[in-house]
Order: structure tokens, then sequence, then C-alpha cells
């Protein structure tokens, strides 16, 4: 069983909850996830920090919710066996945006219509040719 919260469909009004939480808040919430998982492994932050190659003030930091670089969380979640968690980051791209663009199909993606030359609409305004 993973300590790392994995997304989940949310409902509208978790969602819009989440959406309201701070930066701070996602960094405090992050970091006491990594120190459950830590525990979970029995793992001093020392020795952690040895095997991911850190600092232990970035782990200690990571914990706390004071800041990280994304190095320290990559090489801590990869330490803890979390890759799964990192993969849930960052899905797989299905269609790449470019070929999209380079094997286009050809069809129209927006209408566009002639602009009338003159004012449009207003008093005064006619359209040639129209009888008033």
């Amino acid at each position: 069983m993973s300590f790392i919260e994995r997304p989940k469909r949310q409902s509208n009004q978790d969602f819009a909850r989440s959406t309201q939480l701070s930066t701070a808040d996602w960094e405090a919430r992050i970091g006491e996830q990594v120190r459950r998982a830590r525990l979970a492994a029995d793992l001093e932050q020392a020795e952690l920090a040895e095997q991911s190659d850190v600092s232990i003030g970035a782990l200690r930091n990571l914990e706390r919710g004071n800041g990280s670089t994304l190095r320290t969380l990559v090489r801590i979640a990869r330490s803890l066996g979390l890759e799964s968690w990192l993969d849930s980051l960052s899905p797989a791209v299905s269609v790449s945006p470019i070929d999209v663009l380079r094997n286009g199909t050809g069809e129209r993606t927006r209408v566009y219509r002639a602009r009338s030359s003159g004012r449009r609409g207003g008093a005064g305004s006619s359209t040639p040719g129209a009888d008033h």
C-alpha cells in the first residue's frame, strides 16, 4: 500500500477545494506524504538522504513543506520506490500536437467570414443593394 496519495477522479466540489489550496499548502501536503512514505519504509532522514544523494537539509525542507527542488523530490521518490507516483504526475501523451499539425487532415477547424467593408451596424449603415 502506497502512502503517496494517487490522483483520482474528483467531484466538482473536491476539484474546487483543491484549486483553492495555496502553493505552500501543496508543499506541506506533499511533504507530509513523503514523510509518511519514509516512515513506512522504516528509514531515518539521514539514511534516505544518503540513498537519494540529497542533503539531509533538502529532505527536511521537503518533508516540512519549506520548499524543495523538483530534483530532490524525484530522487527521494525514486529511493522510496514511488516511480509510479511520479508517472501519475506526468501521464503519457497519446497524441502529439506537433504531429497533428504536421499530418493535418486539411479540415477547417474555424469558420471564417468575409468582413464587410465600411461600418458594421449602427445608425445610418446600409447594405449595398438593399431597399429601405
